[in-house]
């Protein structure tokens, strides 16, 4: 099933984020490798592809799990909670209508 991962940033967390951003983006490619990974990317902070300083608000990951405790699981191990990047992550099952 596929679930949804929205990760909430904590204030000030462009350092810490692109710090630890390498290892986030490994374990999203070994998911793409596995034909799990159906999206992922930032929420900028302001509107614009490239927020600059102004950084981002969070993370959306959607992704196909064994199960929900798979995809809490696979969530709370993530480097951005590891390094404090994310003050909240929220995961729920999610049913892709479109495009079909």
């Amino acid at each position: 099933m596929l679930y949804c991962i929205l990760g909430t940033d904590r204030e000030d967390s462009l350092e810490a984020r692109m710090a630890a951003r390498p290892a986030h983006v490994e374990r999203l490619k070994a998911l793409q490798a596995e034909g799990r990974l159906v999206l992922a990317g930032p929420n900028p902070a302001v509107d614009a592809n490239d927020p600059g300083p102004a950084g981002f608000t969070g993370s959306l990951i959607v992704a196909e799990f064994p199960s929900l405790k798979d995809a809490e699981d696979w969530a709370a191990t993530d480097p951005y909670v590891s390094s404090g990047v994310y003050k909240h992550v929220s995961v729920k099952p999610f049913r892709k209508v479109l495009p079909e």
